[in-house]
């Protein structure tokens, strides 16, 4: 039977990326985000692939994408919890109130909407497994990125808790660390950064993440990747500070 995944996010950069990495890999793919011309583009016509115009800020949304693509398909084996946003960069104390809400409301109640209609259909169907897109983040922060840093570092503690009340039924859930893939939002980053007179940020590819996906959507499900990072080899992570 053909396997099946949901990505949220899916319009663009690693969520692009990922679904069409999928598709030519000959999985079912459900591709969410909020424009559905964009997904069109991604999914460009191919057989496999299933347009699911939504918000993962919405839980109406969220249940119904998530059970309409789990119908289609047969069933739903693994949703990539990818979609995210950066708000502009800033300490706390000139950091908008409203971009805080909104970096809340993408990165973390976001995959807790999403996380939660899986969980749902992966306890009916005995079994699943959800990949949250975290980031180095989780770990180190950037220069003026409290929205983003404090959201991913939740998004650590809802993969462990995943891991944990999933164990019983079957449903794994891991976590992916990904450092400077070639995103628009990493681009507009470097731009502010080189307009700055800063060094250009060391990047890798996005189909270098999505790799990475599909290995810990692939395993069997008696294996679990918990967490993986996967960075561009240049970048300063290691020894930051």
């Amino acid at each position: 039977m053909t396997k099946s995944i949901l990505i949220t996010g899916a319009s663009s950069g690693i969520g692009a990326a990922t679904a069409k990495l999928f598709l030519a890999e000959g999985w079912t793919v459900g591709l969410m985000a909020r424009r559905a011309d964009a997904l069109a583009q991604v999914a460009d016509g191919q057989p496999g692939a299933h347009i699911l115009p939504g918000d993962v800020t919405d839980p109406g949304d969220a249940e119904r994408v998530t059970r309409s693509f789990a119908e289609t398909a047969g069933r739903l084996d693994v949703l990539f919890n990818n979609a995210g946003i950066f708000v502009p960069a800033a300490p706390i104390d000139r950091t908008d109130v409203a971009d805080w809400d909104r970096a809340v409301a993408v990165n973390l109640t976001g995959m807790f909407l999403m996380a939660r209609a899986a969980f749902a259909q992966m306890r009916e169907q005995r079994g699943g497994r959800i990949v949250n897109n975290g980031s180095i983040s989780a770990h180190v922060p950037r220069p003026g990125a409290v929205s983003y840093t404090v959201t991913k570092h939740a998004i650590t503690g809802l993969t462990k808790q995943l891991a944990l009340d999933g164990r019983e039924l079957g449903i794994a859930c891991g976590q992916l660390d990904i450092g400077n893939a070639r995103t628009p939002m990493l681009e507009e980053l470097d731009a502010a950064n080189r307009a700055k007179g800063e060094p250009p940020v060391a990047m890798m590819e996005v189909e270098d993440a999505a790799r990475a996906v599909l290995h810990m959507a692939s395993l069997p499900p008696e294996a679990n990747v918990l967490t993986m990072t996967i960075m561009a080899n240049a970048m300063p992570y290691v020894g930051r500070g």
